[in-house]
């Protein structure tokens, strides 16, 4: 089996195959599935490949959907694990990162199981209202500038792991339904519910900000 080395942290960012990085080339879904079943027959390089061009789609997800960023490194790590050990059962019937998010989403739901059974060591009534409350850093954004770590974290977890899946990476409908195990329709309406919050969230906020001068003022 091929061991997946992760991109570091002092790797530039176009050479590790992030996807939103304006003016770089960004693999395509094909290329990815190539890589992948290429490694699955042996390709170092290729695996290498793979690993670069999905990594950070791997930790801006599970960052997202366990809302504890200090894990995303660590969960981002389990989930490659897990796939290049079942590399060998993926026969590119779907996109290489519709079935590498699916095993991302069971690493992070494995996590939650893992920490619910063990001995509680704080005085938190419950251990997923702390969670939820972590708020990850350094995601992107609003053209507005608002940051969407916040606005996010108020979303049920549903339509929060709708909502990244294809709106902020990029996951067709179909894929995302595949990722979630539910139907199409009900990954379109839980994208629809989330946008509707956010754009809710986003008024209050502007109508709080232009009320602000006013209050100083008096």
């Amino acid at each position: 089996m091929i061991t997946p080395v992760l991109p570091s942290a002092s790797v530039p960012r176009e050479k590790r195959g992030e996807r939103a990085t304006a003016g770089t080339a960004v693999p395509s879904d094909d290329s990815a599935t190539a890589w992948a079943l290429a490694a699955r027959g042996g390709d170092p390089d290729a695996a290498d490949r793979f690993v670069r061009a999905l990594h950070q789609d791997v930790v801006r997800f599970v960052a997202h959907l366990s809302s504890d960023p200090e894990a995303a490194d660590d969960l981002a790590q389990d989930t490659f694990l897990r796939a290049f050990g079942s590399l060998h059962r993926f026969e590119g019937r779907s996109s290489a990162r519709a079935w590498l998010l699916s095993i991302a989403r069971r690493a992070v739901i494995d996590s939650y199981r893992y920490a619910a059974s063990r001995p509680r060591l704080c005085d938190v009534d419950d251990w997923r209202t702390m969670i939820e409350r972590a708020q990850p850093n350094g995601l992107p954004g609003f053209d507005d500038g608002v940051a969407l770590s916040g606005l996010l974290d108020a979303l049920p977890g549903d339509r929060r792991e709708a909502f990244v899946l294809t709106q902020l990476l990029g996951l067709p409908y179909a894929e995302a339904a595949k990722v979630s195990g539910c139907p199409v329709g009900t990954v379109r309406s839980r994208v629809a519910r989330a946008r509707a919050t956010l754009i809710e969230q986003l008024a209050e906020a502007e109508t709080e900000a232009k009320a602000e001068p006013a209050a100083l003022a008096a």
